[in-house]
């Protein structure tokens, strides 16, 4: 039940990025980077304070009381636009996704501007000249810009292990002789 809640929050939040963006983009002389780091800012102050957490997820607290404190944290801090986009997710008692807001404008951020994150995997540490290679190969094959989060995994023995937009590629050593020993066993 727990993933279907998380899905369905995923999919709320991806609808109101999607409005926020479209939103951004009737009006050229708005910074979408600034948006960002605005529901950065105000998903990092909401997490990092109980008191504010508590608050925002409360159900028996009305929608003017929390209007009032967002009122007098976030007016003058976040842009016209950032903060008229809070008065609505209050209003339709979303607030308590807005991290997951965030996380939904970076992706469509990222996806306007042609860029994709890579997680990529290796079983030893890369020196730079290496990890540069590959990230420009993946460049080369995805025709995007490439942000890529480097990890390091003994256990694959050798080869690279990708994850590109929850599509993985596996070209470890371990996965090959993991299929190898199914057709052995065919």
């Amino acid at each position: 039940m727990a993933v279907a809640s998380n899905h369905n929050s995923e999919l709320v939040a991806r609808r109101w990025a999607k409005a926020l963006m479209d939103l951004a983009q009737e009006d050229g002389g708005i910074s979408k980077e600034e948006i960002l780091s605005n529901l950065n800012d105000i998903a990092q102050t909401i997490e990092g304070s109980k008191e504010l957490s508590d608050l925002v997820n409360n159900p028996s607290v009305s929608v003017e009381e929390k209007q009032i404190v967002i009122c007098k944290l976030f007016q003058n801090r976040v842009m016209p636009v950032v903060y008229n986009f809070l008065f609505s997710l209050n209003l339709k008692k979303r607030l308590n996704i807005i991290g997951e807001i965030a996380q939904e404008f970076r992706k469509e951020l990222e996806e306007m501007k042609n860029i994709v994150r890579v997680d990529v995997t290796s079983a030893i540490e890369l020196n730079d000249e290496r990890k540069n290679d590959i990230r420009n190969r993946i460049a080369d094959k995805l025709q995007k810009d490439v942000i890529v989060n480097w990890g390091v995994d003994s256990d694959i023995i050798g080869g690279l292990v990708l994850n590109i937009n929850e599509t993985i590629v596996d070209n470890s050593i371990r996965h090959r002789l993991e299929n190898l020993s199914k057709n052995i066993i065919k």
